[in-house]
This record gives structure tokens, C-alpha cells and sequence, in this order.
């Protein structure tokens, strides 16, 4: 199933996404629910971020080929930040472009995990019970501004930008990370191509080991990482990212 929140006629609300269409649904999203009579056209409605998190986590260094490439090791657990929840936008925004003092800004084409419930210090096998479903991302990067200062590397400044967190446009309940791709599009070009089976630390295990310090909700997101292909973007570049069984999150840089 795919999950959809929308907007339509003033009001806010969530569905299925069946073909053209999306059917709506009563109740909460990560609780209980029901479907309504009600079905609408997805051209009648105003596509939202699906799902509205209370915190943010994104990976460094999570796919094997970007680590080769780089010289990087593969890390022995978990290397992540938290990304602000004020750099976050649905699909069909427009992220502000950065201040020129901020330096190069680069797309980073992501597949992101969906919590589905109250999350703390689960197992492996506890933990696909606790994910809701996959959406696409863009972990977008001011490139320069993260190593601006020798002693401290500032990942949530130069990942923290308005509009530097953008997801959607589903939640995609059934799907096999092993089994799907990630394509990025800038300007109409590929830029990224990769399949998300070269994970480092693949879903499941790497919920229950950020489970171990951090209590997630409903809602809340994990960033997988990306891999090859990062390249700065132009103000008034066109960014799509796509996932196999997913669908394809458009947005527009400044």
C-alpha cells in the first residue's frame, strides 16, 4: 500500500494511493483507521509530505561503493546526524537557495525509513515490525560549509538549510530494499544510479542499532545514505529522486 497525506478544499487528510486516485481514509495514519466512501482524483489534490517527524536521523557512509571510491572504511556501527526538522519539504517544493557565502550545495538521493511505531532498544528481528514503510529523499548538502572549520565538522548546520530535508511522496508498505534501485535526475540528467542492496548496515539492523540510543515515533525518519554520483546543483535546477516500488519525489532548488 501506498500512503498519501494531501490537501483539498482547505482541509488536511491521508489515503491510498490507487492508480489516479486516492482513497481516503479515516483516523490516524499510524494508528487506527479506516477506509471512507470518499475517493479523489491525485489531480484534484495537493500532495503533502507524508508523514510529519518529530526527528530526523541520516547516515554518512552507508554504501560499500561510495566507500571504496572515497578510501573510507566501513564503519563498525552507525555513523549519523540529525537533521533539522525546519530544513524539511514535501514534494513539488522549491528549496530557497543557499546564500552564496554558504558555498556549493549538492543533492544526495536517499532511500528513508518510516517509523510505524514507538521505538526504543529493539532487535533485529523486532524491527521490521516497527517500520512503517519507505519514501525517497533528498539529504540535500551545503558541501563547503561542512568542513568550513577544521576543528569541527558541522553537519547540522550545512544539512540544516530551509528546504535542505525534502521526502515523499509515499509511504510504501511493501517493499525489498535488496530488490530495488535509486535514480537520481538533475536537470532531466541521471545523476545517480544505485542499488540499494549495497547497503553497509541494511534497514533492519540499522533501526534496532539507533534504536539503542535513540527513543523514535511514529513518523519519524531514518536516512539511509547515499552512493556515487553527488554533484553540487545550480539555483533553478530541477532534482528527482527514484525508487523502484516507491515512485518519484520532484522538487525544484531555488
Amino acid at each position: 500500500m501506498k500512503w498519501l497525506r494531501f490537501a483539498h478544499a482547505g482541509q488536511q487528510g491521508f489515503g491510498a494511493l490507487e492508480g489516479e486516485t486516492v482513497r481516503v481514509f479515516a483516523g490516524e495514519l499510524f494508528g487506527d483507521h479506516a477506509p471512507t466512501e470518499q475517493v479523489l482524483p491525485l489531480a484534484d489534490v495537493q500532495v503533502l509530505a507524508p508523514c510529519q517527524p518529530t526527528t530526523v536521523v541520516g547516515l554518512w557512509n552507508n554504501f560499500h561503493a561510495l566507500a571504496q571510491k572515497n578510501g573510507w572504511t566501513p564503519p563498525a556501527e552507525p555513523l549519523y546526524f540529525i537533521k533539522a526538522l525546519g530544513s524539511l519539504a514535501g514534494p513539488g517544493s522549491t528549496t530557497p537557495a543557499a546564500p552564496e557565502a554558504v558555498g556549493r550545495v549538492a543533492f544526495e538521493g536517499e532511500l528513508a525509513i518510516v517509523i510505524g511505531r514507538p521505538t526504543h532498544a529493539v532487535s533485529v528481528e523486532q524491527a521490521p515490525a516497527h517500520i512503517a514503510g519507505y519514501t525517497c529523499a533528498n539529504d540535500i548538502t551545503a558541501i563547503e560549509l561542512l568542513h568550513r572549520d577544521a576543528s569541527f565538522a558541522q553537519w547540522t548546520r550545512a544539512k540544516g538549510l530551509p528546504g535542505f530535508g525534502v521526502f515523499g511522496p509515499v509511504i510504501e508498505t511493501d517493499f525489498d530494499h535488496a530488490k530495488a534501485t535509486l535514480r537520481t535526475r538533475v536537470g532531466g540528467r541521471e545523476r545517480q544510479n544505485y542499488a540499494l542492496s549495497d547497503m553497509i548496515v541494511p534497514p533492519a539492523q540499522l533501526l534496532s542499532l539507533i534504536s539503542q540510543d535513540i527513543a523514535l515515533q511514529p513518523g519519524d525518519l531514518i536516512l539511509c545514505g547515499t552512493s556515487l554520483g553527488v554533484l553540487p546543483m545550480k539555483p533553478g535546477t530541477e532534482v528527482e529522486v527514484e525508487i523502484d516500488g516507491i515512485g518519484v519525489l520532484q522538487h525544484r532548488y531555488g
